[in-house]
């Protein structure tokens, strides 16, 4: 009887210890945070200032944020241009980290009752600024809101923006002559096309008309379908300074 005993003694203490390890092992388990791709996050409400999601690499995708803690241009990971702080909503990047278009809004009332407030949603061409985009803009009333597909010339804004500041600080208070080099250094990198022409406008215009503006390469208005604030429909033809040639109503 006695060896019996000491034999389920044994094994009862063996039990304990492999039971008691087990239960630490899974213990320490639920306190180890899973690897990033396996992490899965549930939240019913948060409060947030900004979001980044990022790409493995760490390049951004895109970023959602307030005011304060908005980003300013990126290009291929590089901050360029001026600095955040004043684009609050949505900034998408493209594979490279180049921003690539967003969605921004504002709206605030001035202490003399006056208002301004915008939306602005664009899609941008590669290395390059807006070519498609959404818009509301009201000043106190005087209201745009349409939507534009717009041609830009194959310029790299990084270089665009580099070269403007280099000839910002070599000319310093000679604007006009800054501008004239701009302009050339812009002539000759687009090689004779315009550097930036709307193609393209549907909308409503500070007139309060109903328009549909179609223009050529050079961002010159050619046809236009009105339907203005009375109601009264009419197509003008227009040449290339912008005089109506022919309206037909």
């Amino acid at each position: 009887m006695s060896q019996q005993l000491e034999r389920d003694v044994r094994f009862l203490k063996r039990y304990a210890v492999v039971t008691t390890m087990l239960m630490i092992a899974a213990s320490a388990m639920a306190f180890v945070r899973p690897t990033r791709h396996e992490a899965v996050e549930k939240f019913t409400e948060i409060d947030v200032e900004r979001i980044n999601v990022m790409e493995p690499d760490g390049k951004y995708r895109l970023v959602i944020s307030n005011r304060p803690r908005s980003i300013g241009p990126i290009y291929k990971g590089k901050p360029f241009g001026y600095a955040g702080g004043n684009r609050p909503g949505l900034i998408f990047f493209n594979d490279e980290g180049t921003e690539n278009g967003g969605l921004t809004f504002t709206g605030t009332r001035g202490p003399d009752g006056r208002y301004r407030a915008s939306t602005h949603m664009s899609f941008d061409q590669f290395n390059s600024d807006q070519v498609l985009n959404l818009d509301y803009q009201d000043n106190n009333g005087r209201r745009v809101t349409g939507f534009s597909i717009n041609d830009r010339a194959d310029i790299d804004i990084y270089d665009y923006v580099k070269q403007s500041e280099a000839l910002a600080a070599q000319y310093k208070t000679d604007t006009a002559g800054m501008k004239t080099a701009m302009n050339e250094w812009i002539a000759a990198q687009a090689k004779g096309v315009p550097p930036f022409a709307q193609r393209m406008f549907v909308g409503r215009d500070q007139q309060k008309n109903a328009v549909l503006n179609l223009s050529d390469p050079n961002g010159k208005p050619r046809l236009r379908l009105v339907v203005d604030s009375l109601g009264a429909p009419r197509i003008d033809f227009l040449d290339a300074t912008g005089k109506v040639t022919n309206t037909i109503k």
